[in-house]
């Protein structure tokens, strides 16, 4: 098999309305991605996602830096393109960002194209840990821009629809509206639902110490992303005082950051997503890594699901599948089935990354 040609594309997608957490606040996402020809006439999707800005660089990245160098392959070479790309022309100016979120729409697509030609879905092509439905944990009920009310109202209808398992957002300039708002939501769900909280990056270690004391009195399961994603060794100390445990990933870049924050015990839940870490192939290396350190692995859903549904399947040391349910019909053809907290098991061959054609012709910018 072949390579032929490879198109890149972007499509701008609204949200419903604006959506925040302490770093932003967000109305439409942007889906950068590639569609891989070969000549055994099947067609690999593969994409990542920016929150409404840097779609265009993205795209002059796949374009200048990749594509020419994927003509001609065999894409059943999956890791040996991986390296190549990551060791050619983007290594000089990345590793990191743009071209390795890139690279990760590369990356997705070959291993689409795999699974296709194999005529199986993704997770049972890579090996199927589990074959049942993998529950779920909804972040969508609690963004920093919803009133008390608001959370409460939503947490509530979530927990109606069979959610177990919420996500809030936290990091507000003063503390005492965060616990406030936590509170407001534990009272309104109950003990028996479990609940975390995501400060995204907003805390220095002082804060988030103090932050994580205060927040033990909610029996948060979680506290995510509380310092800059870079800071091991603030990590590493927050962990050692926190009495809830440290989930982080969704701005680690590489498996050797992963590897420092795990080895260095800077980490409880490790939340590698499969569009920043650079695709199928790091992902599961990252999986791997975190399993025989014996801790689970829950993805940050930058894919909107879709391809995170098929790799905590083909893992061991899978927990939740985070989801964000933004639309009632998304711009995918096989969009991700959630029923009653739990992601059901898709059966089309590939990675669930093709797009409608509907969507491409409504959304496409570029």
């Amino acid at each position: 098999m072949k390579i032929t040609g490879a198109e890149s594309f972007v499509l701008e997608t609204p949200v419903g309305g604006a959506i925040a957490d302490s770093m932003q606040s967000v109305e439409k996402l942007e889906f950068v991605g590639l569609r891989i020809e070969t000549d055994h006439d099947i067609t690999g999707c593969g994409y990542t996602v920016t929150v409404g800005a840097g779609g265009k660089t993205l795209q002059t990245v796949l374009d200048t830096l990749f594509i020419q160098d994927l003509l001609g392959e065999d894409p059943r070479n999956v890791r040996q393109i991986w390296n190549k790309l990551y060791y050619g022309k983007a290594h000089w100016i990345g590793r990191a960002g743009a071209a390795t979120m890139a690279q990760a729409a590369v990356d997705i697509a070959l291993w689409d194209i795999l699974a296709k030609s194999a005529g199986e879905p993704l997770w049972r092509y890579l090996g199927g840990a589990r074959a049942d439905p993998i529950a779920i944990y909804n972040t969508h009920a609690g963004w920093l821009n919803y009133s008390e009310d608001q959370l409460r109202r939503e947490a509530a209808k979530l927990v109606g629809e069979g959610y177990k398992t919420l996500k809030m957002k936290v990091g507000l300039d003063d503390l005492r509206d965060d616990l406030r708002r936590v509170a407001a939501v534990r009272s309104e769900i109950g003990d028996a639902i479990d609940l975390m909280v995501d400060a995204n990056q907003k805390w220095d270690l002082r804060r988030a110490c103090e932050a994580a004391r205060r927040l033990a009195e909610f029996d948060v399961k979680w506290i995510e992303e509380p310092l800059h994603p870079d800071d091991v060794e603030g990590h590493v100390k927050l962990r050692q005082s926190s009495p809830a445990p440290i989930a982080l990933g969704e701005h680690v870049y590489s498996t050797h950051m992963f590897r420092d924050f795990i080895q260095r015990g800077g980490v409880d839940v490790v939340q590698v997503d499969v569009c920043r870490v650079g695709g199928v192939t790091p992902w599961l290396q990252v999986a791997s890594l975190a399993d025989s350190f014996g801790l689970p692995v829950c993805p940050h859903a930058g894919d909107l699901m879709q391809v995170h549904q098929h790799l905590v399947k083909a893992i061991p040391n899978n927990w939740l599948l985070e989801v964000i349910p933004l639309w009632e019909k998304g711009p995918f053809e096989h969009q991700v089935v959630l029923e009653n907290g739990y992601c059901m098991s898709p059966e089309m061959p590939g990675a669930s990354t093709d797009f409608s054609e509907e969507a491409f012709s409504r959304y496409r910018v570029s």
